[in-house]
């Protein structure tokens, strides 16, 4: 009996302990990238529709899978990137828009100061085969800088690493 007692004591204060130390763990976790920027106008970014308005963003880590929380004052939103490239990064944070079908949709995101723009999976790409996406190519009449999207970038305001 007095066994019994003491193993239940044992796990109150197992628990308490767990419970405390996963506490201290979430209180002292820091963004690895975080900012913030304004849409002008309702955007789509991967799954998410964001109403024109003012938004904070975390990343929590800079390794795969890069995911991206959004607040805003009307919507939160969760968003992955769907590739990553070091190649050409912007010198300064900024969200690279395409007007897809009417319809403004987050490209990219150029995070200088990780040294990688990320890359988001757009309308078009979903729906657009592997087979569609090589071959389709533009007329040999038509200028190689001609292209039916129009491109808008959004100043990031980050606070990097």
């Amino acid at each position: 009996m007095i066994w019994a007692r003491h193993l239940k004591l044992f796990t109150k204060v197992g628990i308490a302990a767990l419970a405390l130390g996963a506490l201290a763990t979430n209180g002292n976790a820091q963004n690895a990238y975080k900012g913030k920027f304004t849409l002008p106008f309702e955007t789509h970014w991967g799954g998410a529709t964001l109403p024109a308005g003012d938004y904070t963003f975390a990343m929590t880590s800079t390794s795969a899978p890069y995911t991206l929380y959004i607040r805003g004052e009307k919507v939160n939103a969760i968003v992955m990137a769907a590739a990553t490239d070091d190649r050409g990064v912007s010198d300064h944070a900024q969200l690279n828009l395409a007007d897809i079908a009417n319809v403004q949709t987050v490209q990219t995101l150029d995070a200088p100061e990780l040294g990688v723009t990320f890359v988001y999976w757009t309308p078009a790409q979903k729906h657009m085969g592997h087979k569609e996406a090589h071959q389709k190519t533009m007329p040999q009449t038509a200028p190689a800088t001609q292209s039916s999207e129009s491109r808008t970038s959004i100043v990031v305001h980050a606070a990097g690493r």
